[in-house]
């Protein structure tokens, strides 16, 4: 799922930054606490959380996802 938001991302043409969160790692705790939940990817845009990649997949195919990454 982490590819396939990238992908989709850079697709659309979106400037966005990986993080490694492996397991275990003060990076996913961070993700975890930020978005309320533990499954990887996580994706933010201005530090709100959108979900993960059926969330913004979802989004988009609602026609809401770019003016969240527009704003």
């Amino acid at each position: 799922y982490c590819a396939r938001v990238m992908a989709f991302m850079t697709k659309k043409g979106v400037a966005f930054q990986e993080v490694n969160a492996p397991h275990g790692s003060a990076e996913r705790r961070d993700a975890e606490a930020r978005s309320g939940r533990n499954t990887m990817p996580q994706v933010f845009v201005d530090g709100r959380s959108l979900g993960g990649c059926d969330d913004v997949m979802a989004l988009d195919r609602a026609g809401r996802l770019d003016p969240l990454l527009a704003a």
